[in-house]
């Protein structure tokens, strides 16, 4: 998932990293527990940037699980970032929580692999992918959730 609104990195002028969620983005993580009631969650896992861990502590609260911080989810760390977690097959039913660019790339690498077609991506803040991926770590189904 993407995480929820913040506030304007223009306005911004401590350390990007403490960058927290703005009223709107605290609001979409609340409502992100509804969203994801009906979905199975072994694990969390979260960029360690404040919004990113903000993003998910509701629905870590909501079901008893401990957010946990990865840098591999950070900005700047493309698919890369992300391969860990789809290759590595004692994960199943994780939510992963991290920024627009790898959110951006998946998408892309989803379009020119033909998973999905184009029309139906996105990736604005607060949206989830949910991925099925094969044994390799390939994503091979995508089904998109709007933000709340």
């Amino acid at each position: 998932m993407r995480h929820a609104k913040a506030g304007s990195r223009g306005h911004w002028s401590g350390d990007d990293r403490l960058r927290p969620l703005s009223s709107k983005g605290k609001k979409q993580a609340e409502e992100l527990v509804a969203v994801f009631k009906p979905l199975r969650i072994s694990d969390i896992f979260s960029s360690p940037y404040l919004r990113c861990m903000q993003t998910v502590e509701p629905l870590a609260h909501a079901r008893r699980l401990q957010v946990k911080p990865s840098p591999s989810l950070e900005e700047g760390h493309g698919l890369e970032g992300l391969t860990e977690f789809l290759s590595d097959r004692s994960l199943a039913d994780v939510v992963l929580s991290t920024h627009g660019d790898i959110a951006w790339e998946l998408v892309e690498d989803l379009l020119e692999r033909e998973v999905i077609e184009a029309g139906e991506s996105g990736y604005e803040k607060g949206s989830t992918w949910m991925l099925e991926v094969d044994d390799h770590g390939v994503a091979e189904r995508a089904r998109y959730i709007a933000a709340p």
